[in-house]
């Protein structure tokens, strides 16, 4: 990591969403935020210069659900390799869910996390607080001292509350303290023991089925009782064509809720199962043709805000079992932006959009000041080659998780300088 006060980027292509700003300009940090857009201030002399021509700069990138496996599986990964790894992805702050060991379903361990991470300052960390004790979907957790404790947001992880009423009393106890829910669409009784999409390919492969259904009742459920109780929530990681539209039907009536959906799901399907790839091993699971069609179109319009890594690194041997027995979930910090960028490539968004799902986007629903370039604001940077091409491998992965179906594939788009709070914290070697 580098240390410096005063830093200028030069001639670099300037694009912040936020304040609809896409130009070339140089731009002046000091003292860990943003101090002037085009000239520098009278009397201004940066300790380093940073020649930015032909490369884009943006905001850091706001990931809303890494898996970080520390404290309690750091067999799998640890806080220090995984903020390494978001580093050398243009990732300056990430949201990690409550299912450690133990749950952060106290001040102790979210403080823990938080604390560990700000540390090693690759990047900032935001523990989400559990809902409920343990997961166990039976007791409200303390809400208010997990928010004093620096939890932003409430969440079940992948294990959502069975009991309705208990659902009912946790997003009326998280509305009182402004507290945003992230809820994993699933009904967990329709989608018991199954491992892919319910569909023809589950049928051709003799595979135990996750039917559409177990998305969409959950999200019907949890719409009806965040309108009951004036509560926000996010479904985080939706999947399914019925899922965003009943989402947005809701949205157009007032109900205050968001969405956002995992970038591997925009473009892997079901057809890629065929071969009994683990690495597609996926909850949700990859789903079909026309679901990947309206996730995208869904994240076109608006309806999804936000665009998530879902990064889940496992040990070696996670994905070595017969297929229903592998652990679901890839590592996908490293190709965040290459693939937002193949987004632009193909016509879905256009490069400020994209930029936008991974900065002001996040930040938004986080409730957080973060994903911005104006004079004041953190300075919290991505600066990456849009043209240049790279194949990621196992080996050349900084996540301790080294399983993907995109390892092998040409990626465009690669992370050249990450700042944070104006330090250097990631520069590509060569």
């Amino acid at each position: 990591m580098v240390n410096a006060s005063r830093i200028s980027l030069r001639n670099g292509r300037l694009i912040d969403p936020a304040s609809g700003i896409d130009r070339i300009a140089d731009l002046h940090l000091a003292e860990g935020r943003v101090l002037a857009i085009g000239d520098a201030p009278e009397g201004f002399r940066p300790e380093r210069t940073l020649d930015a021509r032909g490369l884009i700069v943006c905001p850091g990138f706001v990931d809303l659900c890494a898996r970080l496996r520390e404290p309690g599986h750091e067999q799998k990964a640890t806080i220090a390799s995984e903020t390494r790894a978001a580093a050398a992805s243009g990732i300056t702050t990430l949201c990690c869910p409550p299912d450690t060991l133990p749950v952060i379903d106290t001040p102790a361990v979210a403080q823990l996390v938080h604390q560990t991470a700000e540390r090693l300052g690759y990047a900032h960390v935001l523990p989400a607080g559990a809902v409920t004790q343990g997961l166990e979907g039976h007791k409200i957790t303390e809400m208010a001292a997990l928010k004093q404790a620096g939890c932003p947001v409430l969440s079940q992880a992948d294990r959502p509350i069975r009991n309705a009423q208990v659902q009912r009393r946790a997003l009326e106890y998280a509305a009182t303290f402004g507290l945003t829910v992230f809820l994993h669409p699933r009904d967990q009784d329709l989608g018991e023991g199954g491992c892919v999409h319910e569909g023809r390919m589950s049928t051709r492969l003799g595979l135990p089925g996750i039917p559409e259904a177990s998305e969409t009742v959950a999200v019907a459920r949890d719409l009806a009782l965040a309108e009951q109780t004036g509560a926000r929530i996010h479904f985080r990681g939706l999947s399914t064509a019925r899922g965003v539209a009943m989402l947005a039907e809701a949205r157009r009536r007032g109900v205050n809720a968001s969405g956002d959906v995992s970038l591997h799901q925009l473009f892997l399907t079901e057809a890629d199962l065929a071969d009994f790839d683990a690495n597609c091993h996926l909850i949700p699971p990859l789903r079909t043709l026309a679901d990947r069609d309206a996730l995208r179109a869904a994240l076109a319009r608006g309806d999804l805000a936000a665009i998530c890594s879902d990064h889940q690194p496992h040990d070696a041997d996670a994905k070595l079992a017969p297929f229903p027995e592998t652990a679901p979930g890839i590592s996908t910090l490293e190709t965040l932006l290459p693939l937002a960028l193949r987004l632009v490539a193909e016509g879905v968004l256009d490069l400020s959009g994209a930029i936008a799902r991974l900065t002001v986007g996040p930040a938004a629903i986080l409730g957080r000041n973060l994903g911005r370039l104006a004079p004041g604001d953190p300075a919290d940077l991505c600066v990456f080659d849009p043209g240049e091409t790279w194949i990621p491998t196992a080996e050349t992965l900084v996540s301790r998780g080294h399983h993907s179906p995109f390892l092998g594939q040409k990626m465009r788009g690669r992370v050249v300088w990450t700042l944070l709070g104006g330090r250097v914290v990631f520069e590509k070697q060569g």
